[in-house]
């Protein structure tokens, strides 16, 4: 996780720019829809802030963290509200979301780890609170330039998802990467809801 971690501080401007305009809205609807009006929002490895910010304006109080210190001083100057620099595993709450936002950030951590994410993620959680995060498609974990991936498809997704039986599955969908010139890389994103 450290040289992923490494990356970022590193390629935080390149990152920054690459990301901080792509169009989410499709996916934002898959986990918008099961949330109530101006509900709390936990936005799980913001990167740029460019969810971020959207769910501000759109009315939701949210708590943005990154394990990136360079990506926390971006995203908090584009969101105009502080992100805290925090990982994964310092997250430490209880029950005081409505829903967690991890795209495309649960993907850095190894399978060795996830089930101990998956927990302090359901301890945050309000009871029937949901859960979104998106995955590379695929079924293994790789470093690719110098980052490291977690990907998973139905299939896994599914055998990680009989270890956590506190939540249940909302929904699962394939998309296609928004970002110019990624067309045609495929994510899985899975919308959980807390038991």
């Amino acid at each position: 996780m450290d040289s992923t971690i490494r990356y970022y501080d590193e390629n935080a401007n390149t990152f920054f720019e690459n990301t901080k305009d792509a169009d989410m809205k499709e996916v934002y609807k898959l986990f918008l829809k099961y949330l109530p009006k101006e509900a709390r929002i936990l936005d799980l490895g913001c990167g740029s802030g460019r969810d971020t910010k959207y769910f501000l304006q759109n009315g939701y109080d949210v708590i943005a963290i990154d394990g990136s210190f360079e990506m926390v001083k971006l995203s908090t100057q584009f969101t105009g509200k502080q992100t805290l620099h925090l990982t994964f595993d310092e997250i430490n709450f209880n029950e005081e979301f409505d829903g967690i936002w991890a795209c495309a950030s649960l993907l850095h951590v190894p399978r060795s780890k996830i089930d101990s994410i998956f927990k302090k993620i359901y301890l945050a959680l309000k009871k029937g609170g949901v859960f979104y995060s998106s995955y590379k498609y695929g079924n293994k974990e790789e470093i690719r330039n110098g980052r490291f991936f977690n990907n998973y498809d139905e299939l896994s997704f599914n055998e990680l998802l009989k270890k956590h039986p506190y939540f249940a599955l909302l929904e699962m969908k394939v998309t296609y990467d928004v970002r110019k010139g990624r067309e045609n890389e495929k994510w899985l994103n899975v919308v959980l809801k807390k038991l």
